[in-house]
């Protein structure tokens, strides 16, 4: 690989990482979306710590650079490649419990039982992965009915 294709992939990641990020903070606002009844204030809190910490979001850049081979780059990519990394840090929360690995520190900052509490920490992941299958099924990815089936039925087994 040369500095140039280096350089390339780098801005690439960067520029992928950065839409997603975009589109995570919105899903992840204070205000209720369509359909919600509430959306609980140091619950919120706990999923935007638990997702917009940093990280380098390879799992949302792999599914876009993926469906960019299909032509299917677009806003429905964007929302899927969001979703599979609210699934991620559903399952890094989840992780860092005291009844997992116990970890103190995740990406330099407390982990989400450390900032809130453990069962703040198992509804924030709980509720990210409710989130993903919501994000993926609902209309606004504009892909016909039964591919957004097909999409929340083929990580549902993983997760």
């Amino acid at each position: 690989m040369t500095n140039d294709d280096q350089m390339a992939f780098e801005m690439a990641l960067i520029r992928r990482a950065a839409a997603v990020e975009v589109l995570l903070r919105r899903l992840l606002d204070d205000r209720a979306l369509s359909g919600e009844i509430a959306r609980p204030e140091r619950l919120m809190a706990a999923m935007r710590h638990g997702v917009l910490n940093g990280g380098k979001r390879l799992r949302p850049f792999l599914v876009m650079e993926s469906a960019a081979l299909f032509s299917a780059d677009g806003e429905a990519t964007l929302r899927v490649a969001a979703a599979l990394e609210c699934v991620h840090c559903y399952s890094l929360i989840h992780d860092d419990l005291p009844a997992m690995d116990d970890d103190d520190l995740r990406r330099g900052q407390p982990t989400v039982h450390r900032a809130f509490d453990e069962a703040t920490a198992i509804l924030a992941g709980d509720a990210l992965l409710t989130l993903a299958f919501d994000v993926i099924a609902g209309e606004a990815t504009a892909l016909p009915a039964e591919r957004r089936a097909a999409l929340v039925l083929a990580p549902a087994p993983a997760a």
